[in-house]
């Protein structure tokens, strides 16, 4: 499994690459997991997983419909659908698409994805912008982070939640990985589940200047509030983070609730609030010439 460290060092030596050197194709070339297909599987009671291996996408489905979370990158559109189909479900009927976070290995599905479905697209406010100009705040002018528009047809609040067919999805502003990283949260079952968005530093500026104003305190702000959740399910939007090949591995050998890890994300928060403060550091020396 890579290390939390190693993945803000993959995005950070991209972000740092020239339109010369890393174009889009560089992108896929350096993570081809990306855009690698995998069977789709059960994670919960009515919680799939349809992504890549090592992008989530995650379908949730009720008798009234389905949400489905998460486009990848765009190569990922089709193969999402067909991991739906494989499921035995319709991608017509979704009817709720949602994003954790605008960034294009997330967002680049979302156009085709809701092309395919007719879904309403349901996304933070603070990340409305982003996602209908398919560009990063701070970054505009980078092509490598460009993805395709998409228009959101819904804006959701913090602690705002989404019912279809007797389920409920919960949007929780988690902000700093982006100006509206949105986390979700759920019942499967008797199971919590939460699917979160990202606090990792990654290719973000924390200063001289910042990728957008109040990052910092957006980052404090949110490793604060999330201090005291502890999931029965913790999931999020690289399978990496809460160590997807392994748990499958153990659900194909049988293991009942392979995927339940309570102490799963108070750990990974932990780890990444300290590569934020070390990274804040850094980047705070280096901007002082120190």
């Amino acid at each position: 499994m890579r290390t939390l460290a190693a993945l803000a060092f993959v995005a950070l030596a991209a972000a740092c690459a020239s339109a010369e050197t890393f174009s889009k194709a560089g992108w896929i070339a350096s993570q081809p997991e990306w855009a690698e297909p995998i069977e789709p599987f059960a994670v919960a009671e009515g919680v799939y997983y349809v992504g890549s291996r090592g992008l989530s996408s995650l379908l949730i489905t009720t008798a009234e419909g389905h949400f489905l979370i998460d486009g990848g990158v765009p190569e990922n559109a089709a193969m999402i659908a067909d991991n739906i189909d494989a499921l035995g479900f319709d991608v017509r009927d979704v009817r709720y698409l949602l994003n954790s976070h605008a960034h294009f290995d997330h967002s680049g599905g979302l156009a085709a994805l809701k092309k395919k479905s007719g879904a309403t697209m349901v996304a933070s406010e603070g990340d409305r912008w982003a996602l209908e100009t398919g560009r990063v705040p701070g970054s505009e002018e980078d092509d490598n982070f460009a993805a395709p528009p998409v228009k959101v047809d819904r804006t959701i609040a913090d602690g705002e939640t989404l019912v279809l067919g007797g389920v409920a999805l919960t949007a929780h502003l988690t902000p700093g990985h982006t100006k509206g990283c949105t986390s979700w949260t759920m019942q499967a079952g008797d199971k919590s589940l939460l699917y979160f968005c990202s606090a990792s530093v990654a290719a973000n500026r924390l200063v001289d200047p910042p990728q957008y104003d109040g990052i910092v305190e957006d980052y404090r702000a949110t490793f604060a509030k999330t201090k005291d959740w502890r999931p029965d399910i913790f999931l999020a939007n690289h399978p990496d983070f809460f160590d997807m090949d392994e748990k499958r591995r153990r659900q194909i050998d049988g293991v009942a609730d392979a995927f339940v890890d309570r102490e799963g994300f108070p750990a990974m928060t932990r780890k990444l609030e300290a590569a934020f403060e070390a990274a804040l550091a850094e980047q705070t020396a280096k901007a002082q010439g120190e």
